[in-house]
């Protein structure tokens, strides 16, 4: 049952951050939402902070299982990177998880607790070594055309999957985020 309640914990946590940010949401928030007094919380994750980087830690381990498998089972490199942005349209459009937690967090980082913080900034760079690799991998099939370094390429990449998620928030339709990406990845698509 304490294995349950702390997943239940970081799911609440989790749909919190999404809905409010960091400083807009509290224990009490939580307690509510899981049913339980806010003691509980304190005896899983005495801090708010200990509660958000574990929450990030686990949308990271994610992450990296979900690219992994992708890795694994998509041979297009062009292929990985659209099925990555139709996750995330997917997410946006049902609302199940209406934006990422790391872009976010992102764009809090002057006011977090340094290991939140930090939690954040891994998440950014394991992103972005897979787009990395995944742009290079298709630049040397000819798939994938690339204007500048793969580096700063999948920077603009994850810059533009952040803010287009930012923007459908602030539309309320996915239709921004589906409109942005299709053209980034339209402007990777090589000429064959």
């Amino acid at each position: 049952m304490q294995g349950d309640t702390a997943d239940r914990i970081l799911e609440a946590a989790h749909s919190l951050l999404a809905d409010r940010g960091y400083s807009a949401f509290s224990y009490a928030d939580i307690a509510e939402m899981v049913k339980i007094r806010k003691p509980s919380i304190h005896h899983h994750f005495p801090t708010k902070e200990i509660l958000v980087t574990a929450v990030l830690k686990q949308h990271r381990n994610k992450l990296g299982a979900a690219l992994s498998d992708l890795t694994q089972r998509v041979d297009s490199p062009l292929k990985r990177l659209e099925a990555y942005v139709l996750y995330w349209e997917k997410c946006i459009r049902d609302k199940t998880e209406p934006i990422c937690i790391a872009a976010l967090l992102g764009a809090e980082l002057p006011t977090l607790p340094e290991e939140v913080t930090l939690e954040v900034k891994r998440y950014f760079r394991e992103l972005k070594v897979w787009v990395q690799e995944t742009m290079e991998e298709g630049r040397s099939k000819g798939i994938v055309r690339l204007e500048q370094s793969a580096s700063t390429e999948a920077d603009t990449f994850i810059a533009l999957i952040n803010g287009a998620m930012v923007s459908a928030r602030t539309y309320g339709t996915s239709k921004v985020y589906t409109s942005v990406m299709q053209g980034a990845l339209r402007r990777l698509a090589a000429q064959l």
